[in-house]
């Protein structure tokens, strides 16, 4: 007899974030696989009779290979198990979610995705932050921070080009390398930066900047997540001390006609 595993989007760690579907089936799991991101309210949510287990690989310090997260998938549902993969924000946005799916294919067991609200959208919405805006961003670049260690793994200058909004997801320790790949795509150094630290979490922490002040920005804890570019200028000024509201409501490149409240 076969099971069934579900790819399950966890969302940024608010737990009424979750889908209906998501929390449904927390609840009837036989078994839930869950990455180190994933919040303690929302595990509380499994079932009692589920078991449960730690399979994450977060800052690169493995518990488990992928290799043996797909066979542990595998032998449960082969022995009849209803399996979820608890994923954090989305399980298909930098979460290994299509090595997963290609790995239960190939063993022929029955899959499903449950989207997720993803950690740029939620970082977004904590902050206020319009991802794209009709007069001032038309395009969103989702980037792993990690490819910022390793250059030529991301076109920047192109990126930069398209002059949309990059969510830069996992930015590391320091902030100096992503700062360094976006002054030498050409992005302006006055362009506004929000960092989102457990984006809907209780210990959430926001903090802005620009490209020219990025590398001095003492990171916040993980998880955390970058946004860049104008759009940023439109964020929750309140949460911000006077020091750093000045730099947020300092002028874009809009119309003398036009304001921040009317292109709001």
């Amino acid at each position: 007899m076969k099971g069934k595993v579900y790819l399950v989007g966890a969302g940024p760690g608010d737990p009424d974030l979750l889908t209906l579907k998501a929390l449904c089936l927390l609840k009837t799991a036989d078994a839930v696989l869950y990455d180190d991101l994933v919040g303690p309210e929302i595990l509380q949510l499994v079932s009692s009779r589920a078991l449960l287990r730690n399979v994450g690989k977060r800052s690169r310090a493995k518990k488990i290979t992928q290799a043996e997260i797909n066979s542990l998938m595998i032998s449960m549902t082969r022995a009849g198990m209803m399996v979820v993969r608890l994923k954090s924000g989305d399980p298909l946005i930098f979460g290994r979610g299509g090595e997963e799916i290609e790995a239960l294919r190939n063993a022929a067991i029955a899959c499903e995705v449950v989207p997720g609200v993803t950690a740029a959208l939620g970082a977004a919405a904590a902050a206020q932050i319009p991802l794209t805006h009709r007069h001032i961003s038309h395009a969103l670049t989702f980037i792993s921070g990690h490819e910022a260690e390793q250059n030529g793994s991301v076109e920047w200058k192109r990126v930069v080009a398209t002059g949309g909004t990059l969510a830069i997801y996992m930015p590391g320790q320091s902030y100096s390398d992503v700062a360094t790949r976006l002054a030498e795509a050409g992005l302006r150094s006055d362009t506004p930066c929000g960092i989102i630290a457990a984006a809907t979490r209780a210990e959430q922490q926001i903090e802005f900047t620009t490209v020219a002040q990025l590398a001095t920005v003492q990171p916040l804890p993980t998880p955390a997540l970058l946004i860049v570019g104008e759009v940023v200028r439109l964020a929750r000024l309140e949460q911000t001390s006077a020091e750093d509201s000045l730099v947020i409501a300092g002028k874009a490149n809009y119309s003398s006609a036009e304001t921040l409240e009317e292109i709001a």
